[in-house]
């Protein structure tokens, strides 16, 4: 589908309707996200119950996230997102009959959030990458900030909202908003004809060979990947800061009813507070846009939230609401951090490259997360959720001004920095601070 900017008459009409019904079922999913995990946490109490949940559902992440892409540009995206919505439905009706007949155990409760998980990893670059086919050049822009609208929105409403609903509805009447509301996200991909993308031709008379091609895009991947040391040291702190920082809030729920004494409308004010931050953050941004080094932005931000999530670890038990503000300010640091470096991504990698790089970078950054929660769900057990806290947030800290020292991460966005392709790496293995 070649279109030029000038050209692009293509309707709008059919992208939002596909995109209200995929809205509303986010809605629903983070509502169950939200049940799930507060039943968890009253049901068992243990960090490292809390912790295998978490791992549930970054494990297709981590496993899959590198083969995903290739595979979502091979396949037809309207039958990869039916499929995917389809089976998420399908995983929430199964737990919605077991909650009604009183046999639900936590082992079930893994397997749905590891179904939910792998229906995600599918759906999410089928998602992103028909939106350019479908939206017209000049309304890119405005999808992505709509999009940032509405995480930042279901943030803030969905755990408040799941707090309460639980209060009135029985498990399986709040799982069963999940299911009704995946039927408006499948309604839409009935109906609404998804372009697919050129597909480069073959050589003459050379024969198909689907995972010769495969190995191949995912080597030339790699092979790209390792001419950007500057890159790879980024990617090298993302992976450290998500060992100590997504064990965190994986904890949260504990932190709560352990720490604080609170309910399931206390755990809905932390998550909206952060919310109500994501959205701050992203204004501050696109009205200031940041110090006139993106990095440096980025390190600025980094360096706040990790104080920010120190802040939370050390709180006093009678101070509830200094941990809903200290929350607040990890959501706007969390914007500040995470909007300009992806934009250095979008510059250090060429257009041809960017969909094999940023999945093959979010595995690689998520990878570290399961080895953080297998530690810390003994060691909140022993030591107590602030702990976990504590440790993450200093890090954070750390990592940011360590960065300020290398050279190669400073000078990334210079008008040579394309040279630093051929340096030698640091003794330092620092990188990418995205969460």
């Amino acid at each position: 589908m070649k279109q030029t900017r000038a050209s692009d008459t293509r309707s709008l009409k059919p992208f939002l309707v596909l995109w209200s019904g995929q809205a509303a079922s986010l809605f629903g999913s983070q509502l169950v996200q939200f049940a799930l995990i507060w039943w968890l946490t009253t049901t068992t109490g243990s960090a490292t119950t809390l912790a295998l949940a978490s791992l549930m559902g970054l494990l297709p992440q981590v496993v899959l996230g590198p083969f995903v892409g290739v595979l979502v540009d091979r396949w037809n995206r309207r039958m990869t997102m039916l499929l995917a919505d389809g089976l998420v439905a399908l995983a929430t009706v199964v737990l919605v009959l077991l909650f009604w007949s009183g046999q639900t155990a936590v082992w079930h409760v893994f397997i749905v959030l590891f179904v939910r998980a792998l229906g995600g990893a599918f759906h999410w670059p089928a998602m992103q990458s028909s939106t350019t086919l479908m939206v017209p050049h000049n309304y890119l822009t405005r999808i992505q900030g709509l999009n940032q609208t509405l995480n930042g929105s279901l943030n803030i409403v969905s755990a408040p909202l799941g707090a309460l609903l639980l209060d009135v509805l029985p498990m399986q009447g709040v799982l069963m908003i999940d299911v009704i509301t995946a039927v408006f996200a499948i309604i839409p991909l009935l109906i609404i004809h998804i372009p697919q993308p050129d597909v480069p031709a073959r050589p003459s008379g050379q024969p198909a060979n689907f995972w010769r091609e495969f190995w191949a895009d995912m080597g030339a991947g790699l092979r790209y990947l390792r001419t950007l040391p500057a890159l790879m040291l980024l990617m090298g702190m993302a992976m450290i800061i998500n060992l100590v920082l997504n064990p965190a809030f994986t904890l949260m729920p504990l932190l709560v009813t352990n720490h604080f004494q609170g309910t399931a409308l206390h755990l809905g004010f932390i998550e909206s507070s952060f919310g109500v931050g994501v959205l701050i953050g992203g204004l501050l941004l696109s009205v200031w846009g940041g110090f006139q080094r993106r990095i440096v932005t980025s390190l600025v931000g980094l360096i706040t939230m990790g104080i920010a999530i120190l802040l939370v670890g050390i709180t006093p038990a009678g101070l509830f609401w200094l941990a809903v503000a200290a929350t607040f300010v990890v959501g706007t640091s969390n914007s500040l951090t995470n909007g300009p470096v992806l934009a250095l991504f979008q510059v250090l990698v060429v257009p041809e490259m960017q969909g094999r790089i940023f999945t093959l970078l979010n595995s690689l950054a998520a990878a570290m997360s399961p080895l953080g929660l297998i530690l810390a769900g003994p060691l909140a057990d022993q030591l107590g959720v602030q702990a976990w806290f504590v440790i993450g947030g200093t890090v954070t800290i750390l990592m940011g001004v360590i960065a300020f020292f290398i050279p190669m991460i400073m000078n990334m966005e210079d008008a040579t920095a394309v040279t630093l392709s051929a340096a030698p790496l640091g003794e330092t293995a620092v990188a990418d601070p995205t969460l």
